[in-house]
């Protein structure tokens, strides 16, 4: 089989997106057209938001992960009606298709339109709406994971978490785990051990950023406190090699963002991501595009292209990451299979 890894080839590959917020795909586009739809007042004080192009200019000189969060904040303003939260979904969703993803399973910040006075079933018919459609059009399963936002109160996570809506998406099977995001430095794990207890105790999914910004520890931390099934970005677990054994042994998936990880200054270069290291300690990852309206609009398939760019992965090796990614997926068995098998084809002619 050639080995000679393709453009083409990395397209062709049926992708699981595990690290993608929602909220991050609001492209400066979408954003100032939802913005006069709903006559939402942006920064005039910013000379950023003079217009889509001066914004996404500005989101090429990020300083840091807070510099970063401050205007993913204020796009959310935007987004207040359930066809807002669909436009916004459904835009992902068609890079998605492009990009060769077949499974979704997509971040949502609730607490950050709450705080709005946007309810929760607003949010969810908007995102659902575009899932369904989704599916029905480019044959994407998706799964939602309700993230908390970790610079907040942990008694305000458990409260938004304990809402009766929320409570009742968990139930109705709306969304299927929870995550844990935002700042992490000064924010430790340990803040969150009741609301994820609560969780589990529900059957719900448990994931949660860790070891992006933060140290090494902060991962320990996420699976024996929070009892987490994978970790977000994670590389800061190649500072521990102990750990790195561990999580392989155990075969918690790492959720790897490496074009958002060298925007937000964790790194200076793609080729500084541990993938090497995780390949050859066993460690089980998946590549994924995190915030990609903020990030150069770099999706899923870019981020692909910068790893291949950077370490020159075989086939077998790319055949690897993507099988982890869809036995790591948090979708049925059937689907796995499915998805399975659409790899090996795809293998199997390249």
């Amino acid at each position: 089989m050639c080995q000679d890894v393709t453009r083409d080839f990395l397209k062709a590959l049926p992708k699981c997106e595990h690290h993608m917020h929602l909220e991050g795909a609001l492209t400066p586009a979408v954003l100032f057209k939802l913005a006069a739809k709903n006559n939402i007042s942006l920064p005039s004080d910013d000379s950023a938001f003079t217009s889509a192009e001066t914004l996404l200019q500005r989101y090429e000189r990020f300083s840091s992960l807070d510099d970063f969060l401050h205007y993913y904040y204020i796009g959310m303003s935007v987004l207040i009606t359930a066809s807002d939260f669909e436009a916004l979904a459904w835009d992902y969703f068609e890079h998605a298709a492009a990009d060769g993803v077949v499974h979704a399973e997509v971040f949502f910040d609730p607490q950050a339109h709450l705080s709005r006075n946007v309810s929760y079933e607003t949010i969810l018919q908007g995102f659902n709406a575009a899932r369904v459609r989704a599916q029905r059009e480019f044959d994407i399963s998706s799964e939602l994971i309700c993230c908390f936002m970790r610079h907040l109160p942990a008694p305000d996570c458990e409260a938004t978490f304990k809402l009766e809506d929320v409570q009742a998406s968990y139930k109705r099977g709306d969304v299927v785990g929870i995550g844990l995001d935002s700042s992490e430095n000064n924010f430790p794990p340990e803040l969150f051990k009741s609301l994820y207890a609560g969780a589990k105790s529900l059957g719900l999914r448990r994931t949660a950023h860790a070891g992006e910004e933060g140290p090494s520890k902060y991962i320990e931390d996420s699976l024996d406190l929070l009892d987490v099934e994978r970790i977000d970005h994670g590389i800061r677990i190649a500072e521990d090699p102990k750990l790195m054994e561990r999580v392989a042994k155990q075969g918690t998936l790492l959720s790897v963002c490496p074009i958002s990880n060298v925007l937000l200054q964790c790194l200076t270069s793609v080729a500084e991501v541990p993938i090497r290291k995780f390949i050859d300690a066993g460690i089980r990852f998946s590549i994924n595009s995190d915030d990609p309206a903020y990030f150069g609009n770099n999706y899923i398939l870019d981020n692909y292209i910068a790893v291949q760019n950077a370490f020159s992965l075989s086939h077998s090796e790319w055949r690897t990451v993507c099988e982890n990614s869809i036995r790591g997926s948090w979708c049925s068995e059937t689907r796995k299979e499915e998805m399975l098998a659409q790899l090996k084809s795809v293998v199997d002619n390249a």
